[in-house]
């Protein structure tokens, strides 16, 4: 198989459960929710989508022809031997939807090189087994074929997509994270209430955004 790579690089963590935790990032291109292209958003499945994900060119970018390739590239970048390393590597595997492309035989190859893998997916294929840190993020429109992992990560307010209706599934931890965009300041304190009433949910805030990491 050959993986097709928008972008890859070092950094820590921003969302979630793992925020602040150096990782990999391994961004594959494609969508099954979105083009990627401006004028085909409206159309989209998922419209407040703010990731490129077309093409090749981004940093690290590129098509890997076999898992050893990438998965040799995705280890070059980590600071340590993660094999030999008390902590082990990670990488954080996404898109566009990760999980159109990541395989058993990616999975086996990034373990062998001692990472641990978390896939940020939104939950219309179903994973591989193997994946150390799966989390979902749903989409308002979309089938949720997903239905376990270890954090679900919503974007908030979704139109059409209460939280309440997901607090049944299968997951460790479920947070609600602000969306982006010109709403985002009433969007997060609509977020901090919706926590405050409804323990069972934590708030993710992009704390990549807030502190200029890449």
């Amino acid at each position: 198989m050959t993986y097709s790579v928008k972008e890859m690089f070092l950094t820590l963590q921003g969302e979630g459960g793992q925020a602040g935790r150096a990782a990999v990032f391994c961004r594959f291109t494609g969508c099954n929710l979105w083009t990627g292209r401006e004028e085909d958003r409206s159309k989209a499945i998922c419209q407040f989508c703010d990731t490129d994900f077309i093409g090749t060119d981004g940093e690290g970018g590129g098509k890997f022809e076999h898992a050893d390739a990438l998965a040799d590239a995705i280890s070059s970048l980590w600071p340590d031997k993660p094999a030999s390393a008390a902590i082990p590597g990670l990488v954080v595997f996404t898109g566009g939807e990760p999980l159109l492309q990541l395989d058993s035989a990616l999975i086996n190859a990034m373990h062998q090189r001692g990472f641990n893998i978390a896939v940020e997916s939104n939950g219309t294929v179903e994973a591989p087994a193997g994946i150390d840190w799966l989390c979902i993020s749903p989409k308002a429109g979309a089938q949720l074929e997903q239905k376990r992992g270890t954090e679900l990560k919503l974007v908030f307010p979704q139109p059409g997509l209460d939280p309440a209706l997901l607090e049944s599934l299968d997951f460790k931890y479920f947070w609600l994270q602000p969306m982006d965009g010109p709403d985002q300041n009433a969007n997060i304190q609509a977020a901090i209430r919706y926590c405050m009433a409804h323990p069972k949910w934590g708030l993710s805030l992009q704390t990549h955004k807030l502190t200029g990491i890449p």
